[in-house]
């Protein structure tokens, strides 16, 4: 597993309808994408800076992971994601590597990418997402 860069923090917040004015004027652009990904129960905003993307998160359900998240620990960094060649190999090198895996193969997430989280046990209590177009 090598990442490439850093492709995106991802901020839960409560209200992306309030939170999106917050954070094109706090960053000096513009929202450039809002998209529902249905089966993890969330929509989400994106925005650009320099290669690295923004990407806040607001719950579509209660019981869905954001909206546990936000319930168990309130609006903030969620997760830092990472840029892969490939995410399901770079799950399978991680696994390998003796990290604890959320997802074993990739599967699709926001801004047409492939997606797979490391669980935070193995990663100090982080939430990495591998990520690969």
């Amino acid at each position: 597993m090598k990442p490439t860069y850093i492709d995106h923090i991802g901020i839960a917040v409560k209200s992306l309808k309030e939170s999106i004015p917050h954070y094109e004027s706090l960053l000096g652009t513009r929202c450039y994408k809002i998209e529902e990904v249905k089966d993890q129960r969330v929509k989400t905003a994106f925005f650009l800076i320099g290669q690295t993307k923004i990407e806040l998160l607001e719950s579509t359900d209660p019981e869905g992971p954001i909206g546990k998240y936000l319930e168990k620990k309130g609006e903030g960094i969620h997760h830092l994601a990472l840029a892969v060649e490939n995410t399901t190999d770079a799950l399978y090198e991680a696994g390998q590597e003796g990290i604890i895996l959320i997802d074993t193969t990739s599967r699709k997430g926001a801004d047409g990418m492939n997606i797979g989280f490391l669980h935070p046990k193995s990663t100090h209590g982080v939430l990495v997402e591998l990520c690969s177009k």
